[in-house]
């Protein structure tokens, strides 16, 4: 496609009437090169109190993006009731609140900065939530003193193994994704534990997880498994988010019956069997395998009477008759609301 000038909207370097030019190119040989026609950078200065309006009763600072490099320069002593501080995508790169904060805080949010390690929460004994996630922590440690804690995130760390979280025992949702993990273990003391997301890790067996009875969630996307393994035990599965990775069959499956989501995209599974028996099914992803029947669909899943929405683009199903794919999930499936991302019938 191309517009009356014939140009297709690419911009190639060999297209000399749309060329980017640098009109600074002394830029990328000096370092301490300087625009001085550059809008002037917004900063706060080491001895700027961003938050001398506030009420020193309030009980949520909420600071993201304000280039905060060290916490003692907000001056947080006077804020005594203060319950839950957010002070995400900052140049932060050590935890240090004000001790007394250990009686009041709750949730502390720490998200996209640059910590390197966990340390200064000794006294915060009462914290329910704290979210570390994109940082450059290593080592989970210096956090089991927290044992009211429900919530705990360390999405996008370097994180190689899971540690440190026996006394965690009230944490119900758990995230490391993104991380450098390729083992599941130490988890068994996390009973209460009802979600646990470990996509974008190197992980090649679904194991240990026995013990997580009340786990409803389990995401494990982007890894390396081969076979779905280990959920014998979770009866109470709900949710099954198992795409990008090396499945080529759905077998493991069967004592998940309150499985409701079940994601398993971009795998190589090339047939749809051994879900029958997941009566109470209401969303199924299967997009970008190696599935080819209908008689399949509708033999696993026309009596699945919740079942609202279906994924199947990408597989044989679809590329071998674009034209007649819908119609015919639509027939194999009348009860289903979403094919893809399309809408067959009203919500």
């Amino acid at each position: 496609m191309k517009d009356r000038n014939g140009w297709d909207g690419k911009l190639r370097v060999d297209d000399p009437e749309r060329r980017a030019v640098i009109t600074n190119p002394e830029a990328l040989e000096d370092p301490d090169y300087s625009d001085d026609e550059a809008l002037p950078v917004d900063t706060i200065s080491a001895d700027e109190d961003i938050l001398e309006d506030e009420d020193p009763d309030v009980e949520d600072i909420d600071l993201v993006h304000y280039r905060i490099s060290s916490i003692p320069a907000l001056k947080l002593e006077r804020f005594t009731k203060l319950e839950k501080i957010c002070l995400r995508q900052n140049h932060i790169s050590r935890i240090e609140f004000p001790p007394n904060f250990g009686a009041t805080l709750k949730e502390v949010d720490l998200y996209d900065n640059l910590i390197g390690h966990i340390k200064g929460l000794d006294e915060f004994t009462n914290l329910t939530s704290l979210d570390l996630s994109f940082n450059r922590i290593k080592h989970i440690k210096n956090i089991s003193h927290l044992t009211k804690l429900t919530d705990l995130y360390f999405v996008q760390n370097k994180i190689s193994t899971i540690e440190g979280l026996d006394e965690l025992v009230h944490l119900r949702n758990l995230e490391l994704g993104a991380n450098r993990i390729r083992e599941i273990q130490n988890l068994d003391n996390l009973k209460a534990l009802e979600e646990l997301w470990l996509g974008k890790n190197k992980i090649t067996e679904m194991k240990n997880l026995s013990a997580l009875s009340n786990l409803k969630i389990l995401s494990i996307q982007s890894n390396r498994i081969t076979s779905i393994t280990g959920l014998s035990e979770l009866h109470s599965l709900e949710e099954l988010y198992i795409s990008h990775n090396g499945l080529t069959d759905l077998s493991g499956l069967e004592a998940n019956t309150a499985l409701r989501v079940l994601d398993f995209s971009n795998n190589q599974v090339s047939k749809l069997e051994k879900i029958s028996h997941l009566t109470k099914l209401e969303e199924l992803w299967g997009s970008n395998n190696a599935l080819s029947s209908f008689e399949e669909v509708e033999r696993e899943l026309k009596d699945k009477e919740n079942l609202e929405t279906v994924y199947f683009e990408g597989n044989p199903l679809q590329t071998n008759s674009p034209a007649l794919y819908r119609n015919k999930v639509r027939l194999a499936l009348p009860q289903v609301k979403q094919i893809d991302a399309t809408y067959v019938r009203l919500p």
